[in-house]
């Protein structure tokens, strides 16, 4: 199986990403940051810090290949533990400085494992997650209305099944709660038709930033002080914690041997963790917790 054109995609999209991040920014630039992994492959991470608008922005594309694939990528496939690999992706995490704009995160990717004198067992993953500090409800209800966009371009039952799927992955079990207000999230995907299940790949892909650049733009110039920046920083440690404990594609990099500093680019510039912390009643705060977080129909109306 000719997996070029995924590769291709995938490096076009990272480029075009950065681009338009750069210009919502309208002040910080990316680096580009080549890494080679020693059992084969590699990749680009590109990294935008200090910005007006976005404090930390990570872009990062990899394709790496082995001989044995990483328990994280066969858990659902555990007949496949030890296969040939080939693994593509691309993952973009996004950290704002302002805390009434979201942190968001985006990734796309493909799979492949092989054994000798078997035909090649393939799949496609991905999706998109919004993760507000204060919540609107009509920035939640345009994320999932492209996200569902997203999906009606290749099959309109995707959407229920995906939304239920990122409400499910991204929940921080041992503080039973969400991560955010998620978005879509699939993993495993094959429907048996690769062309489809690539413009499925795509749809996602480039649906991403038209849901998450509006809300930038409706936020990026929120007034804000000690308070909000200190509750967006206690929230991030709660994306500290999911990726470091629960996320595969975190796993993944690690037990293939990728580059360390690649696989936790997604982990914010600056985090505050207080102990025992509760929100005042009827804050803002305490909002987030009890209209935003606990999963919903969205587009229900």
């Amino acid at each position: 199986m000719n997996i070029r054109p995924v590769i291709e995609y995938l490096q076009g999209l990272q480029v075009q990403t950065c681009k338009a991040l750069e210009a919502a920014d309208g002040e910080a630039r990316f680096i580009e940051d080549a890494w080679q992994r020693a059992e084969g492959g590699g990749g680009i991470t590109c990294m935008l810090r200090g910005g007006q608008v976005f404090e930390q922005a990570g872009v990062g594309f990899s394709h790496v290949f082995g001989e044995q694939l990483p328990p994280s990528a066969s858990q659902l496939r555990p007949e496949l533990a030890g296969a040939r690999f080939q693994a593509t992706g691309l993952s973009t995490v996004i950290h704002p400085l302002n805390p009434y704009v979201p942190t968001v995160h985006c990734n796309v990717r493909f799979f492949m494992a092989s054994r000798d004198g078997q035909d090649p067992v393939w799949w496609f993953g991905g999706g998109f997650d919004l993760t507000p500090y204060y919540g609107f409800h009509e920035d939640a209800v345009d994320w999932h209305r492209t996200a569902r966009k997203a999906c009606d371009a290749i099959d309109a039952s995707l959407y229920p099944v995906f939304k239920k799927n990122c409400d499910e992955y991204f929940f921080i079990r041992h503080r039973s709660e969400a991560r955010g207000i998620g978005g879509l999230f699939f993993d495993d995907y094959n429907s048996g038709e690769f062309e489809q299940d690539f413009r499925l790949l795509k749809s996602v892909g480039e649906h991403f930033l038209e849901a998450y650049l509006p809300i930038v733009e409706r936020r990026r110039d929120h007034p804000f002080g000690d308070r909000e920046r200190r509750f967006q920083l206690y929230r991030r440690g709660r994306y500290v914690e999911f990726n470091l404990v629960y996320d595969r594609g975190t796993l993944f990099g690690l037990q293939s041997g990728g580059r360390t500093e690649s696989i936790l680019m997604s982990l914010p510039p600056q985090v505050h963790f207080d102990y025992d912390w509760h929100p005042e009643p009827g804050s803002p705060e305490e909002a987030l917790y009890k209209e935003f977080l606990p999963a919903r129909d969205w587009l229900a109306s």
